[in-house]
């Protein structure tokens, strides 16, 4: 009987800075957050980091195939926009475009579009509570 694998476990400490902003810290970096009710131009608010955390999620996923694929590529960008609802207050709609500098075939880009779907962790905590849906294409 094989020993089941230990779980990856993510920590991150936030904490309030004052009334004006909050720093969250893991391993060695540290961001600052938007925690002010009157907002602020200089960090990522809570939904702003749910998305920024998406989009990390999508170029993760991407780097982690490429080799396993032979995939070949220059670049790749995601644009996301998530669209909020008052009551109760949540991202109703999440929409994305993943921009890929590549020669590769329409087949391929599908290929890694599916991936991209199936095995990020952050994507799959998102998909099941929010209508998320996107096209991943060629640049150009």
């Amino acid at each position: 009987m094989s020993t089941p694998k230990p779980k990856l476990v993510f920590l991150v400490h936030a904490r309030r800075v004052d009334a004006h902003g909050s720093t969250a810290d893991c391993k060695d970096a540290q961001l600052v957050l938007d925690t002010d009710l009157a907002g602020r131009r200089d960090a990522f608010n809570p939904a702003e980091l749910l998305l920024a955390a998406l989009s990390a999620c999508m170029i993760k996923g991407i780097e982690r195939v490429v080799p396993i694929l032979r995939f070949e590529l220059r670049g790749v960008e995601v644009r996301v926009e998530g669209v909020r609802q008052d009551v109760p207050p949540k991202l109703e709609s999440v929409r994305y475009e993943i921009v890929v500098d590549t020669d590769e075939t329409d087949h391929r880009l599908a290929l890694l579009h599916e991936n991209v779907r199936k095995y990020g962790t952050v994507f799959n905590t998102v998909a099941p509570g929010t209508d998320l849906a996107g096209e991943l294409r060629r640049k150009g």
